[in-house]
C-alpha cells in the first residue's frame, strides 16, 4: 500500500495500516488522547496463536525520537499473567483489548508517540502472535488535531492474486466524506456522506493492477492506493551453468541472484533496481527441478550499492540468506560512525525487514600481503579476543591498532568470536541471523580485510569463530518454512529440524546437518569467507550438534565433519578446521587423526592448580598423547570467552597457608605466571584468552555472562601484571625459537603437586616443574643427561650428577635447559622508582639467615606496615602486612637459599634493604 501517494490536488502523508488483517483498532485513526479498541485475529501472520485463549498482549509506543522499530513504555512483563495485558475472547480466533492510550502507557505528556508496536503471547511466551515474517506488528498514531484522514484498511499491503479470485477490500475515513475507489483509472465503486467504504473486487484482468481510493470532504482530497499484480504462467528455465547460490556478479553492470527455495509457488525480486515494485516482470523464474528461483539484472550503475528482498508466496519478504551484507532497519541506527562511515540508507519508504545489499563494478580490496603462510598447527599460539570487549571503540580499525601489542607478546594467530551478522549489535555473535554476511558493528568490509591484511603482514594467522549449530528467530531460512501455529521451524524446512534432537544443548533452531541444503550451504558459506576476507579458517561452534542424536559418539557426525573439511580442503589445503566438538575422546581422536583440531578444555585443572588445589588439578587431558591422539591437534587452554576466569577464580576461592595466600593479588598473578609457563611449554597448539596475559580478573558472570566487560588495558602498566605479560611472552619466544618445546618427542607428569614436562630433542633438552601447592614441596627430577643446566628465568646454573632432588617454595616454577640461555627481561614486581625513599631507622638481623628474620625499623608512623621479600628477579616470595611496632619477625625456614631483597612500605614511602638466605 503506497501512503505517500502525490495527486495533482494535494500533497498528504498517509500513515500506514500494514497490520490491518492482524489486528483491527477502533477507531482506526486514533490519537494519543483517545481510547481505542484492538481486535487481535490469531489465525492471521504467523498464525502461532491460533486456537489458543487466553491470549496475552506485549506492547509498548515507538515514539519519533526512537528507531523506528525501538519499543518504549512496554506493557506487561514477558511470561506472567498480568492483568493490565490479558484480552479477551470473542470467539473465532478473535481476542480483545481496550486501551486508553495516553494512561495506559504512562508516558510524559508531549510525547511524540508514532506507532503502538504489539507482539501476542501465550502465558508463557513459548507460542507467539506476529507477523508472517515474525516481525513486530505496529499501529499508527495520528496527530492531535490532525483533521481529515482516511486510508485503506485492507489489503493492507500489495497482494497476488489469480484470474478469477476475489479482493476484499475497505478504506476509511475519520470523518464523512465521498468515497471512490478506482482500478487502474476504472471507477468500481462510491459512497457518499459515508466514512467507509467496501468491495468484493472480482479479478478478471491479468497484469499489473493499481487501486486507487479516493476521500473528498469538501475541504481536502486525500488518495491512497495499493497494488494487486495477477500471477502469470510460472517461466520453468535452467539457470545458466556455473552460477553459485546469492549473488552473481557477472560484469560490472550485471547480477545474477540465484535462490535456492524447493516448494514455493513464487518469488519476486524487489528491490532499488525497479523502485520496489511487485509487478510481472518482478517473477523470478524457477529452474526444472523447482529448487532454485533465478533473475538476471542488467544496466546497473556501477559502483553504485542497491539493496533487494525476496518477496516469497506474496507475504514472506526476506533479505538473501547468502546475503553478503545486509542492512537492519532496528539496529543499524546504532552503529557508530567511526565504525561504519557512510552508512547506505535504508529504503523505509519503500520496503520494511532485513535488505541485502549488492554492489556491481565495486573496486576491489587492494590485498598487500598475499604471500602469507600460516603457522603450522603444532606451533600454534592462538589469542581469542572479543572485539567489543577489548577495544574502546569496538571497531576493527582501533584492532589494527593493537597489533604491536600483540605481536609483541609473540601470539601468532588471532581467534575472533564471530564475525557474521548477529541479532542486534552488542552480541558474543553465537546468535546467527546470516551467517554469510559482515556483521557491521564492528566496521566495513574494508576495514575487517585491512585487519586481517595487517596481520597477515605481522606473520598472524586469523581465523573466525562460525556458528552452524543453530540459527536464531531472525534468520531468513527460519522465516521462510516456518510453523506459526507450533511456533517452530516447518516439517519442510530443508535446513532446520523441527525439535532440536540432542537436548539439553539445544540454543535457538537446530541445523539439520544431514540434509543436502544444509551441506551446500555450510560449503557456500565457508567458501565465501575463505576466498572475500582470506580468513586462515574456522573454530566451528559446538560441532557435537552436527548430528540428529545426542550420542557421545557418532559416526554420522564424523563423516558430516570430514566433509565438510574435505570440501574446504579441496579449495584452501592449509585452512585450519577446528572443532569444539565435547564428544567421545575416541570420536575426537578420529577427526583429530583426519587433520582437523579441537578445543581441549583444561580449564576446570588449570583452575585447581592456580587456586592451590592439588587434589582435582590434573592437567594431562591438555595432552594429545595422553588421549592417544596420532598429531599435536589438542588445542588446550587455561581459559577461553565461556569459562571463569583464572585471576578471579584465584582471588575469590585462592587456597592459604602460612605466607602463601593464594588470593593474595601479586600471589594469584605469581601463581598464574606459573600455569602459563607449564601451559605454554607442552607440546602442542594453545590459546590465550584476551587479556589473560594481564591478569584479567573481573568475572565472566559480572554483570551477566555476556554482558560488556571493563576493557582493562590500564592493567599492562601495573608491575605486576606487565610482569605477568613478560613471563608469557619469554616463554612464548622461548617455545617459538627451540623445537623442542613443539616436538613429539617428551613426557610428563601433570598430576599432583609439582607438574613436570620432560622435553627431549637434538638440539636442546628441557625439564619444566611447577609447584601448584601452598605449601613448600620436594621433587625429584630426572635430568637427561649429567652435566651442566641453566633455568630460563634466573640465570642459575647448576652441574647435575644423578637424579637430583630440590625443594621448591609454593607457586615456584623453573625451567632447566642444557644449552645456556639469554636470560629474560622481566618487569619487577614493585618498582621503587615510584616511591619515596624513607629516612627510617632500620636494623635487619642475623644476616645471612636461616630461619628467624628480624627488622628493627624506627621513626615510621604508627599504622599498618607492608613488607615484600622479592628474589633477583622482581618476584614477591613473600608478603606481610603487620600491625605498627619497632621490632618485626619473619619465619623464612620454607624460603630457598639465595639472595633477596626485602621491601619495607609505609604509604608513599618505602626502604629497600638486602639480605643472604643459607
Amino acid at each position: 500500500m503506497n501512503l505517500n501517494y502525490i495527486y495533482l490536488f494535494t500533497f498528504v502523508l498517509l500513515y500506514n495500516l500494514g497490520f490491518s488483517q492482524i489486528i483491527q483498532v477502533n477507531p482506526a485513526f486514533p490519537t494519543v488522547n483517545d481510547v481505542i479498541t484492538v481486535q487481535y485475529d490469531a489465525t492471521q501472520g504467523n498464525g502461532g496463536l491460533n486456537g489458543v485463549s487466553p491470549v496475552y498482549t506485549h506492547t509498548g509506543v515507538v515514539t519519533q525520537s526512537g528507531l523506528p522499530s525501538s519499543w518504549s513504555y512496554v506493557q506487561g512483563n514477558w511470561g506472567q499473567a498480568d492483568s493490565n495485558v490479558i484480552m479477551n475472547d470473542v470467539g473465532n480466533n478473535i481476542h480483545e483489548i481496550t486501551i486508553d492510550i495516553d494512561q495506559y502507557y504512562g508516558f510524559p505528556t508531549g510525547t511524540n508517540v508514532v506507532k503502538l508496536a504489539f507482539v501476542f503471547r501465550n502465558f508463557d511466551g513459548t507460542l507467539q502472535g506476529k507477523t508472517a515474517t515474525m516481525g513486530d506488528i505496529f499501529y499508527p498514531i495520528y496527530p492531535i488535531n490532525g483533521g481529515f484522514q482516511a486510508a485503506i484498511i485492507k489489503p493492507y499491503s500489495d497482494i497476488l492474486v489469480h484470474m478469477n479470485d476475489y479482493i476484499s477490500f475497505e478504506a476509511q475515513s475519520n470523518s464523512n466524506a465521498n468515497l471512490q475507489l478506482f482500478d487502474n483509472g476504472v471507477l468500481i465503486a462510491d459512497t457518499t456522506n459515508s466514512t467507509i467504504i467496501e468491495k468484493n473486487i472480482f479479478v478478471n484482468s491479468p497484469g499489473d493492477h493499481q487501486l486507487v481510493f479516493k476521500a473528498d470532504d469538501g475541504n481536502s482530497i486525500l488518495y491512497d492506493t495499493v497494488n494487486y499484480v495477477v500471477i502469470p504462467p510460472l517461466t520453468l528455465l535452467d539457470p545458466p551453468g556455473g552460477l553459485l547460490d546469492g549473488i552473481n556478479y557477472i560484469n560490472d553492470s550485471t547480477v545474477t541472484l540465484k535462490f535456492f527455495a524447493p516448494e514455493k509457488n513464487t518469488v519476486n525480486l524487489i528491490g532499488d533496481h525497479n523502485n520496489w515494485l511487485v509487478n510481472t516482470n518482478s517473477f523470478m523464474k524457477l529452474s526444472t527441478d523447482s529448487l532454485y528461483w533465478w533473475q538476471t539484472i542488467s544496466h546497473l550503475n556501477p559502483g553504485q550499492k542497491y539493496t533487494y528482498q525476496y518477496l516469497v508466496d506474496g507475504n514472506i519478504k526476506i533479505a538473501d540468506p547468502l546475503s553478503p551484507l545486509i542492512l537492519d532497519p532496528n539496529s543499524d541506527g546504532n552503529i557508530d560512525s567511526f565504525n561504519y562511515p557512510n552508512p547506505i540508507p535504508y529504503p523505509a519508504s519503500k520496503t520494511n525487514g532485513f535488505v541485502t545489499v549488492l554492489e556491481p563494478g565495486k573496486i576491489p580490496y587492494n590485498w598487500v600481503n598475499t604471500n602469507f603462510i600460516p603457522p603450522a598447527k603444532k606451533d600454534l599460539i592462538i589469542y581469542e579476543l572479543l572485539v567489543r570487549d577489548f577495544v574502546s571503540t569496538h571497531s576493527y580499525q582501533t584492532l589494527i591498532d593493537t597489533l604491536d601489542y600483540l605481536s609483541e607478546l609473540g601470539i601468532n594467530a588471532i581467534e575472533l568470536m564471530p564475525a557474521g551478522e548477529f541479532e542486534n549489535n552488542e552480541s558474543w555473535g553465537y546468535n546467527p541471523s546470516f551467517h554469510m554476511a559482515l556483521d557491521k558493528y564492528y566496521g566495513t568490509p574494508e576495514h575487517f580485510k585491512a585487519f586481517i591484511d595487517s596481520c597477515h603482514g605481522r606473520g598472524i594467522a586469523v581465523i573466525n569463530d562460525i556458528v552452524f549449530n543453530q540459527a536464531f528467530g531472525q534468520s531468513p531460512m527460519v522465516n521462510l518454512y516456518w510453523d506459526g501455529v507450533n511456533n517452530r521451524p516447518s516439517a519442510n524446512n530443508p535446513w532446520f529440524n523441527e525439535i532440536c534432537p540432542h537436548p539439553p544443548y539445544c540454543w535457538g533452531y537446530d541445523f539439520d546437518h544431514s540434509s543436502t541444503a544444509t551441506k551446500n550451504f555450510i560449503d557456500r558459506v565457508n567458501h565465501f569467507w575463505l576466498n572475500e576476507y582470506h580468513l586462515d579458517g574456522f573454530r566451528f561452534d559446538y560441532t557435537k550438534g552436527f548430528s540428529n542424536n545426542s550420542n557421545n559418539y557418532d559416526d554420522d557426525r564424523i563423516d558430516l565433519l570430514k566433509r565438510m573439511a574435505d570440501t574446504i580442503w579441496s579449495i584452501h589445503p592449509n585452512a585450519y578446521v577446528i572443532l569444539e566438538h565435547w564428544a567421545d575422546n575416541n570420536e575426537e581422536k578420529i577427526l583429530a587423526n583426519y587433520g582437523m583440531m579441537l578445543w581441549g578444555n583444561v580449564t576446570h585443572g588449570y583452575q585447581e592448580s592456580a587456586m592451590g588445589y592439588p587434589t582435582n588439578s590434573n592437567l594431562s587431558w591438555g595432552v594429545y598423547k595422553y588421549r592417544q591422539w596420532n598429531d599435536p591437534h589438542l588445542i588446550s587452554y587455561m581459559e577461553s570467552h565461556d569459562e571463569e576466569r583464572i585471576m578471579y577464580k584465584n582471588i575469590t576461592h585462592g587456597n592459604t597457608n602460612g605466607s602463601q595466600n593464594a588470593k593474595n593479588p601479586i600471589t594469584a598473578l605469581e601463581r598464574t605466571e606459573a600455569l602459563a609457563v607449564l601451559m605454554l611449554t607442552t607440546p602442542g597448539p594453545k590459546m590465550i584468552w584476551q587479556f589473560g596475559e594481564i591478569g584479567y580478573d573481573i568475572s565472566i558472570n559480572d554483570p551477566c555472562r555476556t554482558c560488556n566487560k571493563p576493557i582493562l588495558w590500564n592493567y599492562y602498566n601495573e608491575n605486576s601484571r606487565k610482569r605477568l605479560y613478560d613471563v608469557y611472552k619469554s616463554i612464548i619466544d622461548l617455545r617459538k625459537s627451540h623445537s623442542v618445546f613443539t616436538g613429539d618427542d617428551f613426557n610428563y607428569s601433570l598430576n599432583g603437586t609439582v607438574k613436570t614436562l620432560t622435553l627431549n630433542n637434538n638440539n636442546m633438552n628441557a625439564i619444566v616443574a611447577v609447584n601448584i601447592d601452598v605449601n613448600d614441596q620436594d621433587k625429584i627430577l630426572y635430568f637427561q643427561h649429567n652435566g651442566w643446566w641453566y633455568e630460563y628465568f634466573s640465570g642459575d646454573s647448576i652441574e647435575i650428577t644423578g637424579n637430583t632432588n630440590f625443594t621448591f617454595n609454593p607457586g615456584e616454577y623453573r625451567v632447566y635447559t642444557d644449552i645456556k640461555l639469554d636470560q629474560p627481561v622481566i618487569q619487577n614486581t614493585l618498582n621503587i622508582e615510584e616511591y619515596q625513599l624513607a629516612e627510617w631507622e632500620t636494623t635487619l638481623f642475623p644476616n645471612p639467615v636461616n630461619d628467624f628474620l628480624q627488622i628493627e625499623v624506627k621513626d615510621c608512623k604508627h599504622q599498618e606496615i607492608k613488607f615484600s621479600i622479592i628474589n633477583p628477579q622482581g618476584k614477591v616470595m613473600m608478603q606481610e602486612i603487620k600491625s605498627h611496632s619497632e621490632l618485626y619477625s619473619f619465619d623464612l625456614k620454607n624460603l630457598k637459599s639465595g639472595n633477596y631483597f626485602i621491601i619495607i612500605e609505609q604509604e608513599e614511602k618505602i626502604k629497600l634493604l638486602k639480605f643472604l638466605k643459607g
